[in-house]
């Protein structure tokens, strides 16, 4: 379960191997909120539920907090390489590490199955060079409906040795975004509800989609009850009714702030899709700009 090609591990597979020499559990978990009044939504970081209780010897890594650049124009902007390749080493990582990821929960009171957070850092991770990742199936909420251990003990690893280099191809700006909207060899994926989609909720600046873009939620790709993924015929549907597998083209993902869109693009790659960049502004880039073109439902 360990080779590079691994996408998940079960809860069963990371209990048997928590003793694991190369082995590194990173806690990702953030929480994000929708305003019942409806709106932008609240982010915080999952440090304070961290530090209550988490996998043995998970570490936690800050997605909100050190692993986005504050100073950026959107939220969860990735940060410079050498800054996250030195705080990732903080964490214990190696060139040798074997990277187990985990989240909470995609967003407070969800009815659906989604680890985005888990995913988002997998894809930074992808992103800087490392690719030796897995995203623990069915997060913290299934370890623990198994009565799997838990701690409060914060680990504190000794710092990591690693070499890796970015790769800019899996990271799509405006600009990228733009140029795909007339490109036929290019998917442009939104991630979001159908409702955000379609143009009927008032998350974002602007409501609708980019222009041009297809739709596949990324909550509607596991299971809501037992928290495991779709098998892979049940997600081929999903993304071939879109073209988003066709081998031909290009996909970016896309969502509000690159976090859904990560995990479209993580269950992309587990079908073969290997061709997928994330749009990392995302509409909290996209929509502020109204020079940047936007789709409703209705305006098709």
């Amino acid at each position: 379960m360990s080779d590079k090609n691994t996408k998940f591990v079960s809860t069963e597979w990371l209990n048997e191997h928590l003793e694991d020499e190369n082995l590194r559990i990173i806690d990702a978990t953030t929480f994000l909120q929708i305003p019942e009044e409806g709106g932008y939504y609240d982010v915080w970081s999952g440090k304070e539920e961290y530090d209550k209780e988490h996998i043995p010897g998970a570490v936690f890594a800050d997605l909100k907090n050190d692993f986005s650049d504050a100073d950026a124009s959107y939220n969860f902007a990735v940060i410079p390489h050498d800054e996250f390749v030195e705080k990732i080493k903080e964490l214990g990582t190696t060139d040798d590490s074997f990277v187990v990821i985990y989240d909470r929960g995609a967003m407070v009171g969800a009815d659906f199955e989604a680890s985005d957070w888990a995913s988002r850092f997998a894809w930074q991770l992808k992103f800087e060079g490392f690719d030796n990742i897995a995203i623990l199936e069915g997060g913290y909420e299934k370890w623990k409906r198994e009565n799997r251990p838990v701690t409060d003990e914060v680990n504190t690893p000794e710092k990591g040795n690693l070499n890796i280099e970015r790769r800019p191809e899996l990271y799509a700006s405006k600009e990228d975004v733009l140029n795909a909207i007339d490109d036929d060899s290019v998917i442009i994926l939104d991630s979001l509800q159908p409702e955000s989609y379609n143009g009927t909720a008032d998350t974002y600046a602007r409501p609708g989609h980019i222009k041009g873009a297809v739709n596949v939620f990324f909550g509607d790709l596991a299971d809501s009850n037992t928290g495991e993924i779709y098998d892979d015929e049940k997600l081929k549907k999903k993304f071939e009714a879109v073209g988003a597998l066709d081998e031909d083209k290009k996909v970016i993902t896309y969502c509000g702030s690159a976090i859904a869109a990560t995990w479209t693009q993580y269950l992309l790659n587990k079908l073969g899709q290997e061709n997928v960049a994330v749009y990392d502004g995302s509409l909290s880039e996209w929509a502020v700009d109204e020079k940047l073109p936007m789709e409703t439902n209705n305006s098709k």
